[in-house]
């Protein structure tokens, strides 16, 4: 079975110089490159991913903001290319697919808009799949409903119980906020995201000191960062690692020693699922970035082009190995 070419390691490093070389030159280029060494390139180690993963069944997880899509200044502009919608859903024709995000489900499917995906919502508090895909019920949590399209499908929801308080907190937060000039509160349903990729540098600090004292009043509530991005979350044992799981088992996949988990995404809270895969040593672990960091993960792609160019490898290597 022939498998797509990768670009040679040559060809790699060519092309992450042309892009890295404004970055404190040599010296950044020399700790990605030794970085590199622990998180191969899931491009460049294809065929050697794909020969672990012969004969057994891949399930996918893939976040969105700077993965599937360019992390911008607006977060409601965070549109993904047509090349990247094909890519996903010609993917998701031949494996299991989630994407799981820190959005709003309902964001998520507004900027994906395919319906052979399942989404995982509010860092997985907000999962959503078809009642035919179901193999598991939990009383506690899940509840029955109609898509816009009519089609019966589950909604799992660990954290409906805390919805009342973290839409009060996402109030407050706007109405806090207001004075410090493109602060952004995005209501993502169970959790609130508070933006400040384009606000002075000089008033970041009181924005986060409005954050701080706001939620003096809900001290069982976490305050998390990300990538110029503080988030509030409810006391909640969940996490995109749990959500993954959960979907795995939902879709009765977990347990089956051959179906790997591979799951692609650049936010720490992505590293939730990475530690899982660490764990249990079964599945894929890929970390989207173009800097050496920290990661639990196995493997790396540099940006969305990256991963793009990786999914669209893996659709032709299931229809290849299928139809051989």
């Amino acid at each position: 079975m022939g498998f797509p070419q990768q670009p040679t390691q040559h060809q790699d490093m060519e092309s992450f110089s042309r892009a890295r070389l404004e970055d404190n030159g040599h010296s950044v280029l020399g700790s990605y490159f030794s970085w590199l060494e622990k998180h191969p390139s899931a491009l460049c180690t294809f065929e050697g991913i794909m020969e672990k993963a012969e004969g057994k069944e891949i399930a996918v997880f893939l976040d969105y903001d700077g993965t599937l899509s360019q992390i911008v200044d607006n977060p409601d502009q965070a549109f993904m290319t047509d090349k990247m919608r094909c890519a996903v859903r010609e993917v998701a024709d031949c494996f299991p697919t989630s994407i799981v995000s820190g959005r709003c489900r309902d964001k998520v499917y507004e900027f994906v808009q395919l319906s052979n995906v399942c989404y995982a919502g509010s860092h997985g508090m907000d999962i959503s799949i078809p009642l035919a895909s179901s193999k598991s019920w939990d009383s506690g949590h899940q509840t029955r409903a109609l898509d816009k399209k009519g089609d019966e499908i589950i909604w799992f929801r660990p954290a409906q119980d805390f919805l009342d308080t973290v839409q009060e907190i996402m109030r407050l937060l706007k109405e806090r906020t207001t004075r410090i000039d493109s602060a952004v509160v995005e209501d993502n349903k169970f959790c609130v995201s508070v933006h400040y990729r384009r606000v002075n540098e000089k008033d970041v600090g009181k924005l986060k000191q409005i954050v701080e004292s706001t939620m003096e009043a809900y001290p069982t509530y976490r305050i998390t960062c990300g990538k110029k991005v503080m988030e509030i979350r409810p006391p909640v044992e969940w996490d995109k690692g749990r959500a993954m799981e959960y979907l795995l088992e939902t879709l009765d996949l977990n347990g089956h020693c051959n179906v790997l988990p591979l799951y692609i995404g650049d936010d720490d809270t992505d590293e939730d699922a990475f530690k899982v895969i660490k764990r249990t040593k079964h599945g894929f672990s890929v970390i989207v970035s173009s800097a050496p960091r920290e990661t639990m993960a196995s493997y790396s792609l540099r940006d969305p082009n990256e991963v793009h160019s990786f999914l669209t490898h893996l659709a032709k290597w299931k229809r290849s190995a299928s139809s051989s």
